[in-house]
């Protein structure tokens, strides 16, 4: 068999349904839309969650708890993964993210204490808990916190960081 004698299965593959072209086509007429109303005009669509009326499942459920806007996330990784790495190396969220052992993007990094480690490293990372670190210093490694990225004001907050804080005067608007 070659490339140009592939095909697909009989039966496979079906040609699409050509509508309105005639009562012989099986699709004629009303073209599949049924007789009269909203549903079988032209340009029709519904929002999402339209119930015809009926107040639509989002609102009838009741609200629940809320969004924190000062959550801070975290990628996260326990000190059992970190047993592949050599013994006596410094381990940065960089060399993690090069070893496959942190999911992409920008958020800080966080040391679990889920397992054992085995070997002696020096980890630096924005946070760790209390047993990881633990955890760290029993297998004769280094704990060093790094400081968190903080995202570059922008908008509102750019003005805010440009503005002088209260009571404070410039000295070279001072006259005396």
């Amino acid at each position: 068999m070659k490339l140009h004698e592939l095909k697909p299965a009989a039966g496979a593959r079906r040609a699409r349904m050509r509508i309105g072209r005639g009562p012989g086509s099986g699709k004629g007429k009303t073209a599949g839309r049924g007789q009269n109303g909203q549903k079988s005009r032209s340009g029709y669509s519904r929002r999402r969650g339209f119930e015809g009326g009926q107040m639509p499942l989002h609102r009838r459920l009741p609200k629940r708890g809320f969004a924190n806007l000062f959550r801070k996330e975290y990628r996260t990784v326990n000190v059992e993964r970190l047993n592949g790495l050599e013994a006596g190396s410094v381990v940065t969220p960089e060399s993690m993210q090069n070893a496959g052992l942190l999911r992409k993007g920008t958020a800080d990094v966080k040391i679990l204490g889920n397992g054992e480690l085995k070997v002696s490293i020096t980890v630096r990372a924005h946070k760790f808990t209390k047993m990881a670190a633990e955890k760290i210093a029993a297998a004769g490694g280094k704990v060093e916190t790094i400081e968190p990225v903080r995202p570059k004001p922008t908008g509102k907050l750019l003005k805010k960081s440009l503005r002088p804080a209260a009571g404070v005067v410039k000295a070279e608007n001072d006259q005396s």
